[in-house]
């Protein structure tokens, strides 16, 4: 099928390769157990989870779910629990992110006169929003539902990889009936160009282009209606288009029925690169109309996905909470490509076929903490495609992604973190990766003249007197130096990993001996005056959303250089028992996102996700339990406000996941994880080929968090960290639990957690 459309609906690369076929076959894989019921949607919808809730499958493109009237921050994923009013379902959201985008295409069902305004939250009656209760609304893996009560419309929501289906039960004997396709609505972003064309009675055609975070989205969509549309009529905002197509910054489509349609489906497929292929997505992943087949395939598809790691606990609270985290976990990095293979580059250059699937939504400052690692133990098969998408992108904007959405780089948060990510996966052995291209695009993103990386190359170091967040920057730029510089040793590259092997140690010339504080450095060399560790004033001083109490332990891989710069085991641990108690005032200008706090511990922002772990290093792993089982326990619960702060593309369920299972990767790129104190009784890794990894606590319990002793595969094991290496070769670590610390399990210097491992 081809339309008649504007030319810049047909871009150079357009092809007609459609394929037929579905993904429906999921649902013949769905795991004994249902792991599905226990993952609770709402779970991060409240407070500031700025978790979606919808309609998806693991990674899909389609994320469909309600939208609300943007109010501001806490809205960052179109919806919030505190919310009572609805204005349509879009088909594209973030989660868990702390900026706004995306709520591409959204559809709403309503009844009455004609209308082409959303409304207002203080007269919604204006428009065609309607309210909405809780009790009405159903949300599970894949499926979503509620009731618009001003209408009495119940609509249900389902979703393949790319493609949304809407299935609507209008009341019998309503007035006439509509559904609106709203192009100029979004999430806080701004439409640019839209156009809408009706090809026959039950497909249209369209995009959406726009401007927010991602600064050009451009976005292709297709829809199948399960009934002829009697009446279609076009809008640019109010007012009134003639014919069968219109095009303008504000668009909108509404299909109009005589009277109820009884119950309406939608197939609304999206593509990053063409109506054609948007179609082509549809008939190959939803080629026929039974919403329930779809609706039981997404299922199958989340349990098999789920039982990637299945875990046993008498703790029904902590399992949902556990499974809920997963669901989150494997929302992002999200497909961003056709059926076909077909992607739209950061260059908005077609790149047709390509070799691997294409990803978006790289939330790399906060993921490659501990997001990451997880995929390498539990989403193996999808790191490589992954990777190549990140490096795709460095050759196509000269620099690996810093925060990528939809073809865009946003530029958004400090360092260059795409490179442990990329790191971490070559040395782990991930396939197919080029590692002369990989050292290469590091290198690049290591050697550019912006974000403070100039100075490093004339000073040293990051003066705070001329780059804002300095001493953030620095310490991230020394993860990511130390992570380049394992990549160069691997290769025998030694001239590279000497130069990033210093560069690595850069960290230790922002600390200050006297105050026992990273702190920032002027021009001349001084420390900063003047110094308070407590406050932090959001994106002008120098930390990241955070203070210097924060920030002076994210050193996670070099911990024992960091110790050292106290000077003995007692003083670090010393400082860092004052982190969990100190409290002040963090000033009117503090970034929102310091939360989850005990004392200056804050756990709802990511540059402290390691900082539990650290006591390891310096001999008192007992300590590190104690604290991870405090974190696990408060702040993450059952209810929509359960997760202390931005749940950030699937990292603070990570770290709930890892921490859960009872290790932790402080250094990803190091290739071992610091034990810490396993909330679950047993778990399960199931790992490719067949190969399975338990963990099994022994004698576990709320009262028993200190680790008594190990074992690996049936031998005692000393080490307070467990190796990469062993968990992807199967096996069985099992450790005996008890309510009093073992002072003595990890305390020898050769069994605390290293800098690197043989």
């Amino acid at each position: 099928m081809t339309t008649s459309l504007p030319g810049r609906l047909r871009p150079a690369c357009k092809r007609f390769a459609w394929l037929l076929g579905g993904l429906l076959a999921w649902a013949t894989a769905a795991p004994a157990q249902s792991l599905t019921s226990f993952v609770d949607p709402m779970i991060g919808t409240g407070g500031h989870g700025h978790v979606f809730l919808g309609a998806n499958v693991p990674f899909g493109a389609v994320q469909l779910g309600p939208q609300n009237i943007f109010k501001g921050w806490d809205w960052c994923s179109g919806y919030h629990y505190s919310d009572s009013l609805l204005i349509g379902f879009s088909h594209t959201h973030l989660s868990g992110t702390g900026g706004s985008d995306l709520g591409d295409v959204l559809v709403m069902p309503y009844t009455g006169p004609l209308k082409t305004d959303k409304g207002q939250q203080k007269a919604p009656h204006q428009g065609y929003l309607s309210r909405y209760a809780h009790k009405t609304e159903t949300a599970r893996p894949g499926y979503y539902a509620v009731t618009l009560a001003d209408y009495g419309i119940r609509a249900e929501l389902t979703a393949t990889a790319r493609v949304g289906m809407h299935r609507y039960t209008f009341p019998a004997g309503a007035p006439e009936a509509h559904v609106i396709i709203d192009l100029k609505e979004g999430i806080s972003d701004k439409s640019t160009d839209t156009y809408i064309e009706q090809v026959d009675a039950r497909t249209f055609v369209g995009y959406r282009f726009s401007t927010g975070w991602a600064r050009d989205q451009r976005l292709y969509f297709a829809i199948k209606t399960s009934v002829p549309v009697p009446r279609f009529a076009i809008y640019n905002e109010a007012a009134r288009l003639t014919g069968k197509k219109g095009q303008g910054v504000a668009i909108k489509g509404v299909f109009s029925f005589p009277k109820s349609p009884g119950t309406l489906q939608l197939k609304v497929g999206i593509s990053p690169v063409s109506t054609e292929n948007a179609l082509a997505n549809i008939a190959a992943e939803i080629p026929g109309w039974d919403f329930a087949k779809v609706q039981k395939a997404a299922d199958a598809q989340w349990n098999q996905e789920l039982a990637k790691i299945t875990v046993e606990t008498p703790d029904l609270v902590a399992k949902r909470i556990f499974y809920t985290s997963l669901y989150h976990a494997w929302f992002a990095p999200a497909l961003f490509n056709d059926v076909n293979g077909d992607y739209c580059g950061t260059d908005k250059k077609v790149y047709p076929k390509a070799p691997f699937a294409n990803y978006t939504t790289f939330s790399l400052w906060d993921t490659y903490r501990t997001e990451q690692s997880l995929f390498t133990l539990a989403q193996p098969e999808r790191v490589g495609d992954m990777m190549q998408s990140m490096l795709a992108i460095g050759r196509q904007q000269g620099k690996l992604p810093i925060w990528h959405l939809m073809g865009n780089e946003t530029n958004t948060m400090v360092g260059y973190s795409a490179v442990p990510a990329l790191a971490e996966a070559y040395l782990k052995g991930t396939p197919g990766l080029d590692a002369n291209e990989v050292l290469a695009q590091m290198i690049a993103s290591s050697t550019r003249d912006d974000q403070g990386v100039q100075y490093l190359k004339t000073l040293g170091f990051i003066p705070a007197d001329k780059e804002p967040e300095s001493v953030a920057k620095a310490l991230e730029y020394a993860i990511d130096d130390w992570s380049i510089a394992q990549v160069a040793k691997k290769m025998g590259r030694q001239d590279d990993y000497k130069t990033y092997s210093a560069r690595a140690l850069y960290y230790k010339k922002y600390f200050d001996p006297k105050t026992r504080f990273m702190r920032g450095l002027t021009t001349d060399g001084k420390f900063q005056l003047p110094f308070d560790p407590i406050q932090s004033i959001h994106r002008q001083n120098n930390y990241t959303e955070g203070n210097a109490w924060q920030y002076t332990w994210l050193v996670p891989h070099d911990v024992p250089g960091l110790i050292g710069l106290f000077g003995s085991d007692a003083a670090f641990v010393q400082k860092l028992d004052s982190l969990f108690v100190v409290q002040g005032n963090l000033g009117e200008s503090a970034s929102p996102d310091i939360s989850g706090l005990i004392g200056m511990y804050a756990h709802g922002n990511e540059p402290s996700h390691a900082t539990t772990y650290l006591y390891a290093y310096a001999g008192q792993q007992w300590k590190t339990a104690e604290k991870v089982r405090q974190v696990l326990r408060e702040m993450y619960r059952d209810q929509p406000d359960g997760i202390s702060g931005n749940e950030d593309c699937g990292q603070m369920s990570a770290w709930y996941i890892m921490s859960a299972l009872g290790f932790y990767p402080v250094s990803p790129s190091s290739g071992a994880y610091v034990l810490g104190s396993p909330l679950m009784d047993r778990a399960t890794i199931r790992l490719p080929q067949g190969k399975m990894f338990v963990i099994n606590a022994k004698n576990n319990g709320p009262q028993n968090p200190y680790i008594q002793s190990v074992a690996l595969n049936g031998k005692p094991y000393a080490n307070s960290y467990v190796l990469h290496r062993d968990i992807v070769a199967g096996g069985t670590l099992e450790l005996t639990m008890g309510p009093r610390p073992n002072t003595a399990f990890g305390t020898a210097a050769a069994n605390r957690p290293k800098v690197v491992y043989e």
